[in-house]
C-alpha cells in the first residue's frame, strides 16, 4: 500500500464508526465464530490482536485469554476500540505502526485478521521475524486474509499464506477456506 497506513485508514474511519460493518454483518460473525474456533484449546495467557479496529472482535478474544495486547495503525480505531474495551481489565489497546515495532512479549497467541495484505512482502517478513522472537515456545499465530482483491493491497491472501508456509519457525496447523476468507493457524515448530 502506498502513503500513510494510519492516514488511509483514518480517513475510512472518518467517514463511518463501522466502516466494515463489524457490528452487524454475518459475514464477520461467521468469521469471528472461525477464528475462534481455530484457537488453540488450551487458556490462552498472553495474546497480541494486529489490526484490532474498533474492537468487536477484541472482545471476544477477552473472554479467552488472561491478557490481550491489542493494536491498530488508526488512531480513529484505536480510540473507539479503547472505549468500548474499557470495562475489560485484561485488555489494553495501542496504537502503533507494527510493521516498525511490536509490542513487547512474549505471547503465547498473535492473531493478524485482515492485515497482512496491506503490506509489502519485505514488511510481512520483519514484522514475522519479530512475532517469531515474542511467541512463547508452544505459541501459535493465526492469519486471516480476505480472498477478494483491493487496489490499495500489495498482497492477496494466498501471498499471504505462502509466506507464512515458507517459515522454518512455524508449521501450519490449521486450514480453512472460505469463499470469503482464508483462515490458518501456525504453531512454533
Amino acid at each position: 500500500m502506498s502513503g500513510d497506513l494510519a492516514e488511509h485508514f483514518d480517513g475510512i474511519y472518518s467517514r463511518s464508526v463501522d466502516p466494515w460493518s463489524y457490528e452487524t454483518s454475518e459475514y464477520e460473525a461467521a468469521k469471528y465464530r472461525s477464528t475462534l474456533a481455530a484457537l488453540p484449546e488450551r487458556r490462552i495467557r498472553n495474546s497480541l490482536e494486529m489490526g484490532c479496529s474498533i474492537g468487536v472482535f477484541t472482545a471476544m478474544l477477552a473472554e479467552r485469554c488472561d491478557r490481550v495486547v491489542a493494536a491498530d495503525f488508526s488512531p480513529l480505531a484505536v480510540e473507539r476500540a479503547r472505549r468500548r474495551l474499557a470495562p475489560l481489565s485484561n485488555v489494553t489497546v495501542e496504537q502503533c505502526d507494527l510493521r516498525a515495532s511490536l509490542p513487547d512479549g512474549p505471547f503465547d497467541l498473535v492473531v493478524c485478521s485482515e492485515v497482512l495484505y496491506y503490506w509489502r512482502r519485505p514488511d510481512v517478513e520483519v514484522t514475522l521475524d519479530a512475532i517469531e522472537t515474542r511467541l512463547d515456545r508452544d505459541g501459535a499465530l493465526i492469519a486471516v486474509n480476505w480472498r477478494g482483491t483491493d487496489p490499495e493491497a500489495p498482497l492477496r491472501s494466498c501471498d499471504v499464506e505462502a509466506i507464512l508456509d515458507s517459515r522454518p519457525g512455524l508449521r501450519r496447523a490449521h486450514s480453512e477456506l472460505t469463499a470469503g476468507y482464508r483462515l490458518g493457524r501456525w504453531e512454533r515448530t
